[in-house]
């Protein structure tokens, strides 16, 4: 299924677990450390770097780009670790999330409550995705190295759903399918 950015509530409610997806459009990177300065700065009255409604963050930190690249391999690292951040950050109008690994329930329950999905990038596949980034530039915390705020123009960037807005998740119901007893 072909979705372009922004994507907003309604249609973050339209996707279900395991529907396989290319994203084009505008996405954002954001790791713990962009996502904990975020958060300390929203507290202290400054402005978010973009405007999250409707937005799709990607966790990722890119590697520098080689000469004529709009950027270096781009891999998703692991969701837990924007666990503590990713409440507040869907309660602000985010509506999809791009990572790797399980997500809490904490994070599941924003999801369903205000409507957001979950999309797994293939780990190890950083230097396959960066093929689907036409241009990146940093937009914040350019001090953080690959952890700054890019931002991404994309086109048919792949994933699947992994956790739905009804909380369904591929992690709890297809494992279950290939147990043996």
């Amino acid at each position: 299924m072909n979705i372009t950015t922004p994507i907003t509530r309604q249609k973050a409610r339209e996707l279900k677990a395991g529907d396989i997806v290319k994203i084009s459009g505008v996405i954002y990177t954001a790791r713990d450390a962009a996502h904990k300065r975020m958060l300390e700065n929203l507290q202290k009255g400054e402005p978010l770097p973009f405007d999250i409604t409707d937005q799709t963050i990607y966790f990722a930190g890119p590697a520098p780009a080689k000469p004529g690249e709009p950027i270096g391999s781009v891999g998703p690292t692991t969701s837990y670790r924007m666990d503590a951040y990713s409440p507040e950050t869907i309660r602000l109008g985010l509506t999809c999330m791009i990572g790797k690994g399980a997500r809490n329930a904490e994070v599941i329950e924003a999801m369903k409550k205000y409507g957001a999905v979950y999309i797994g990038a293939v780990g190890g596949a950083g230097a396959l995705i960066s093929k689907c980034v036409k241009k990146c530039e940093v937009i914040a915390y350019p001090d953080l190295g690959s952890e700054a705020v890019h931002r991404l123009e994309v086109e048919d960037f792949p994933g699947i759903v992994i956790i739905d807005s009804q909380g369904n998740n591929l992690y709890e119901s297809e494992p279950k399918k290939y147990r043996t007893v």
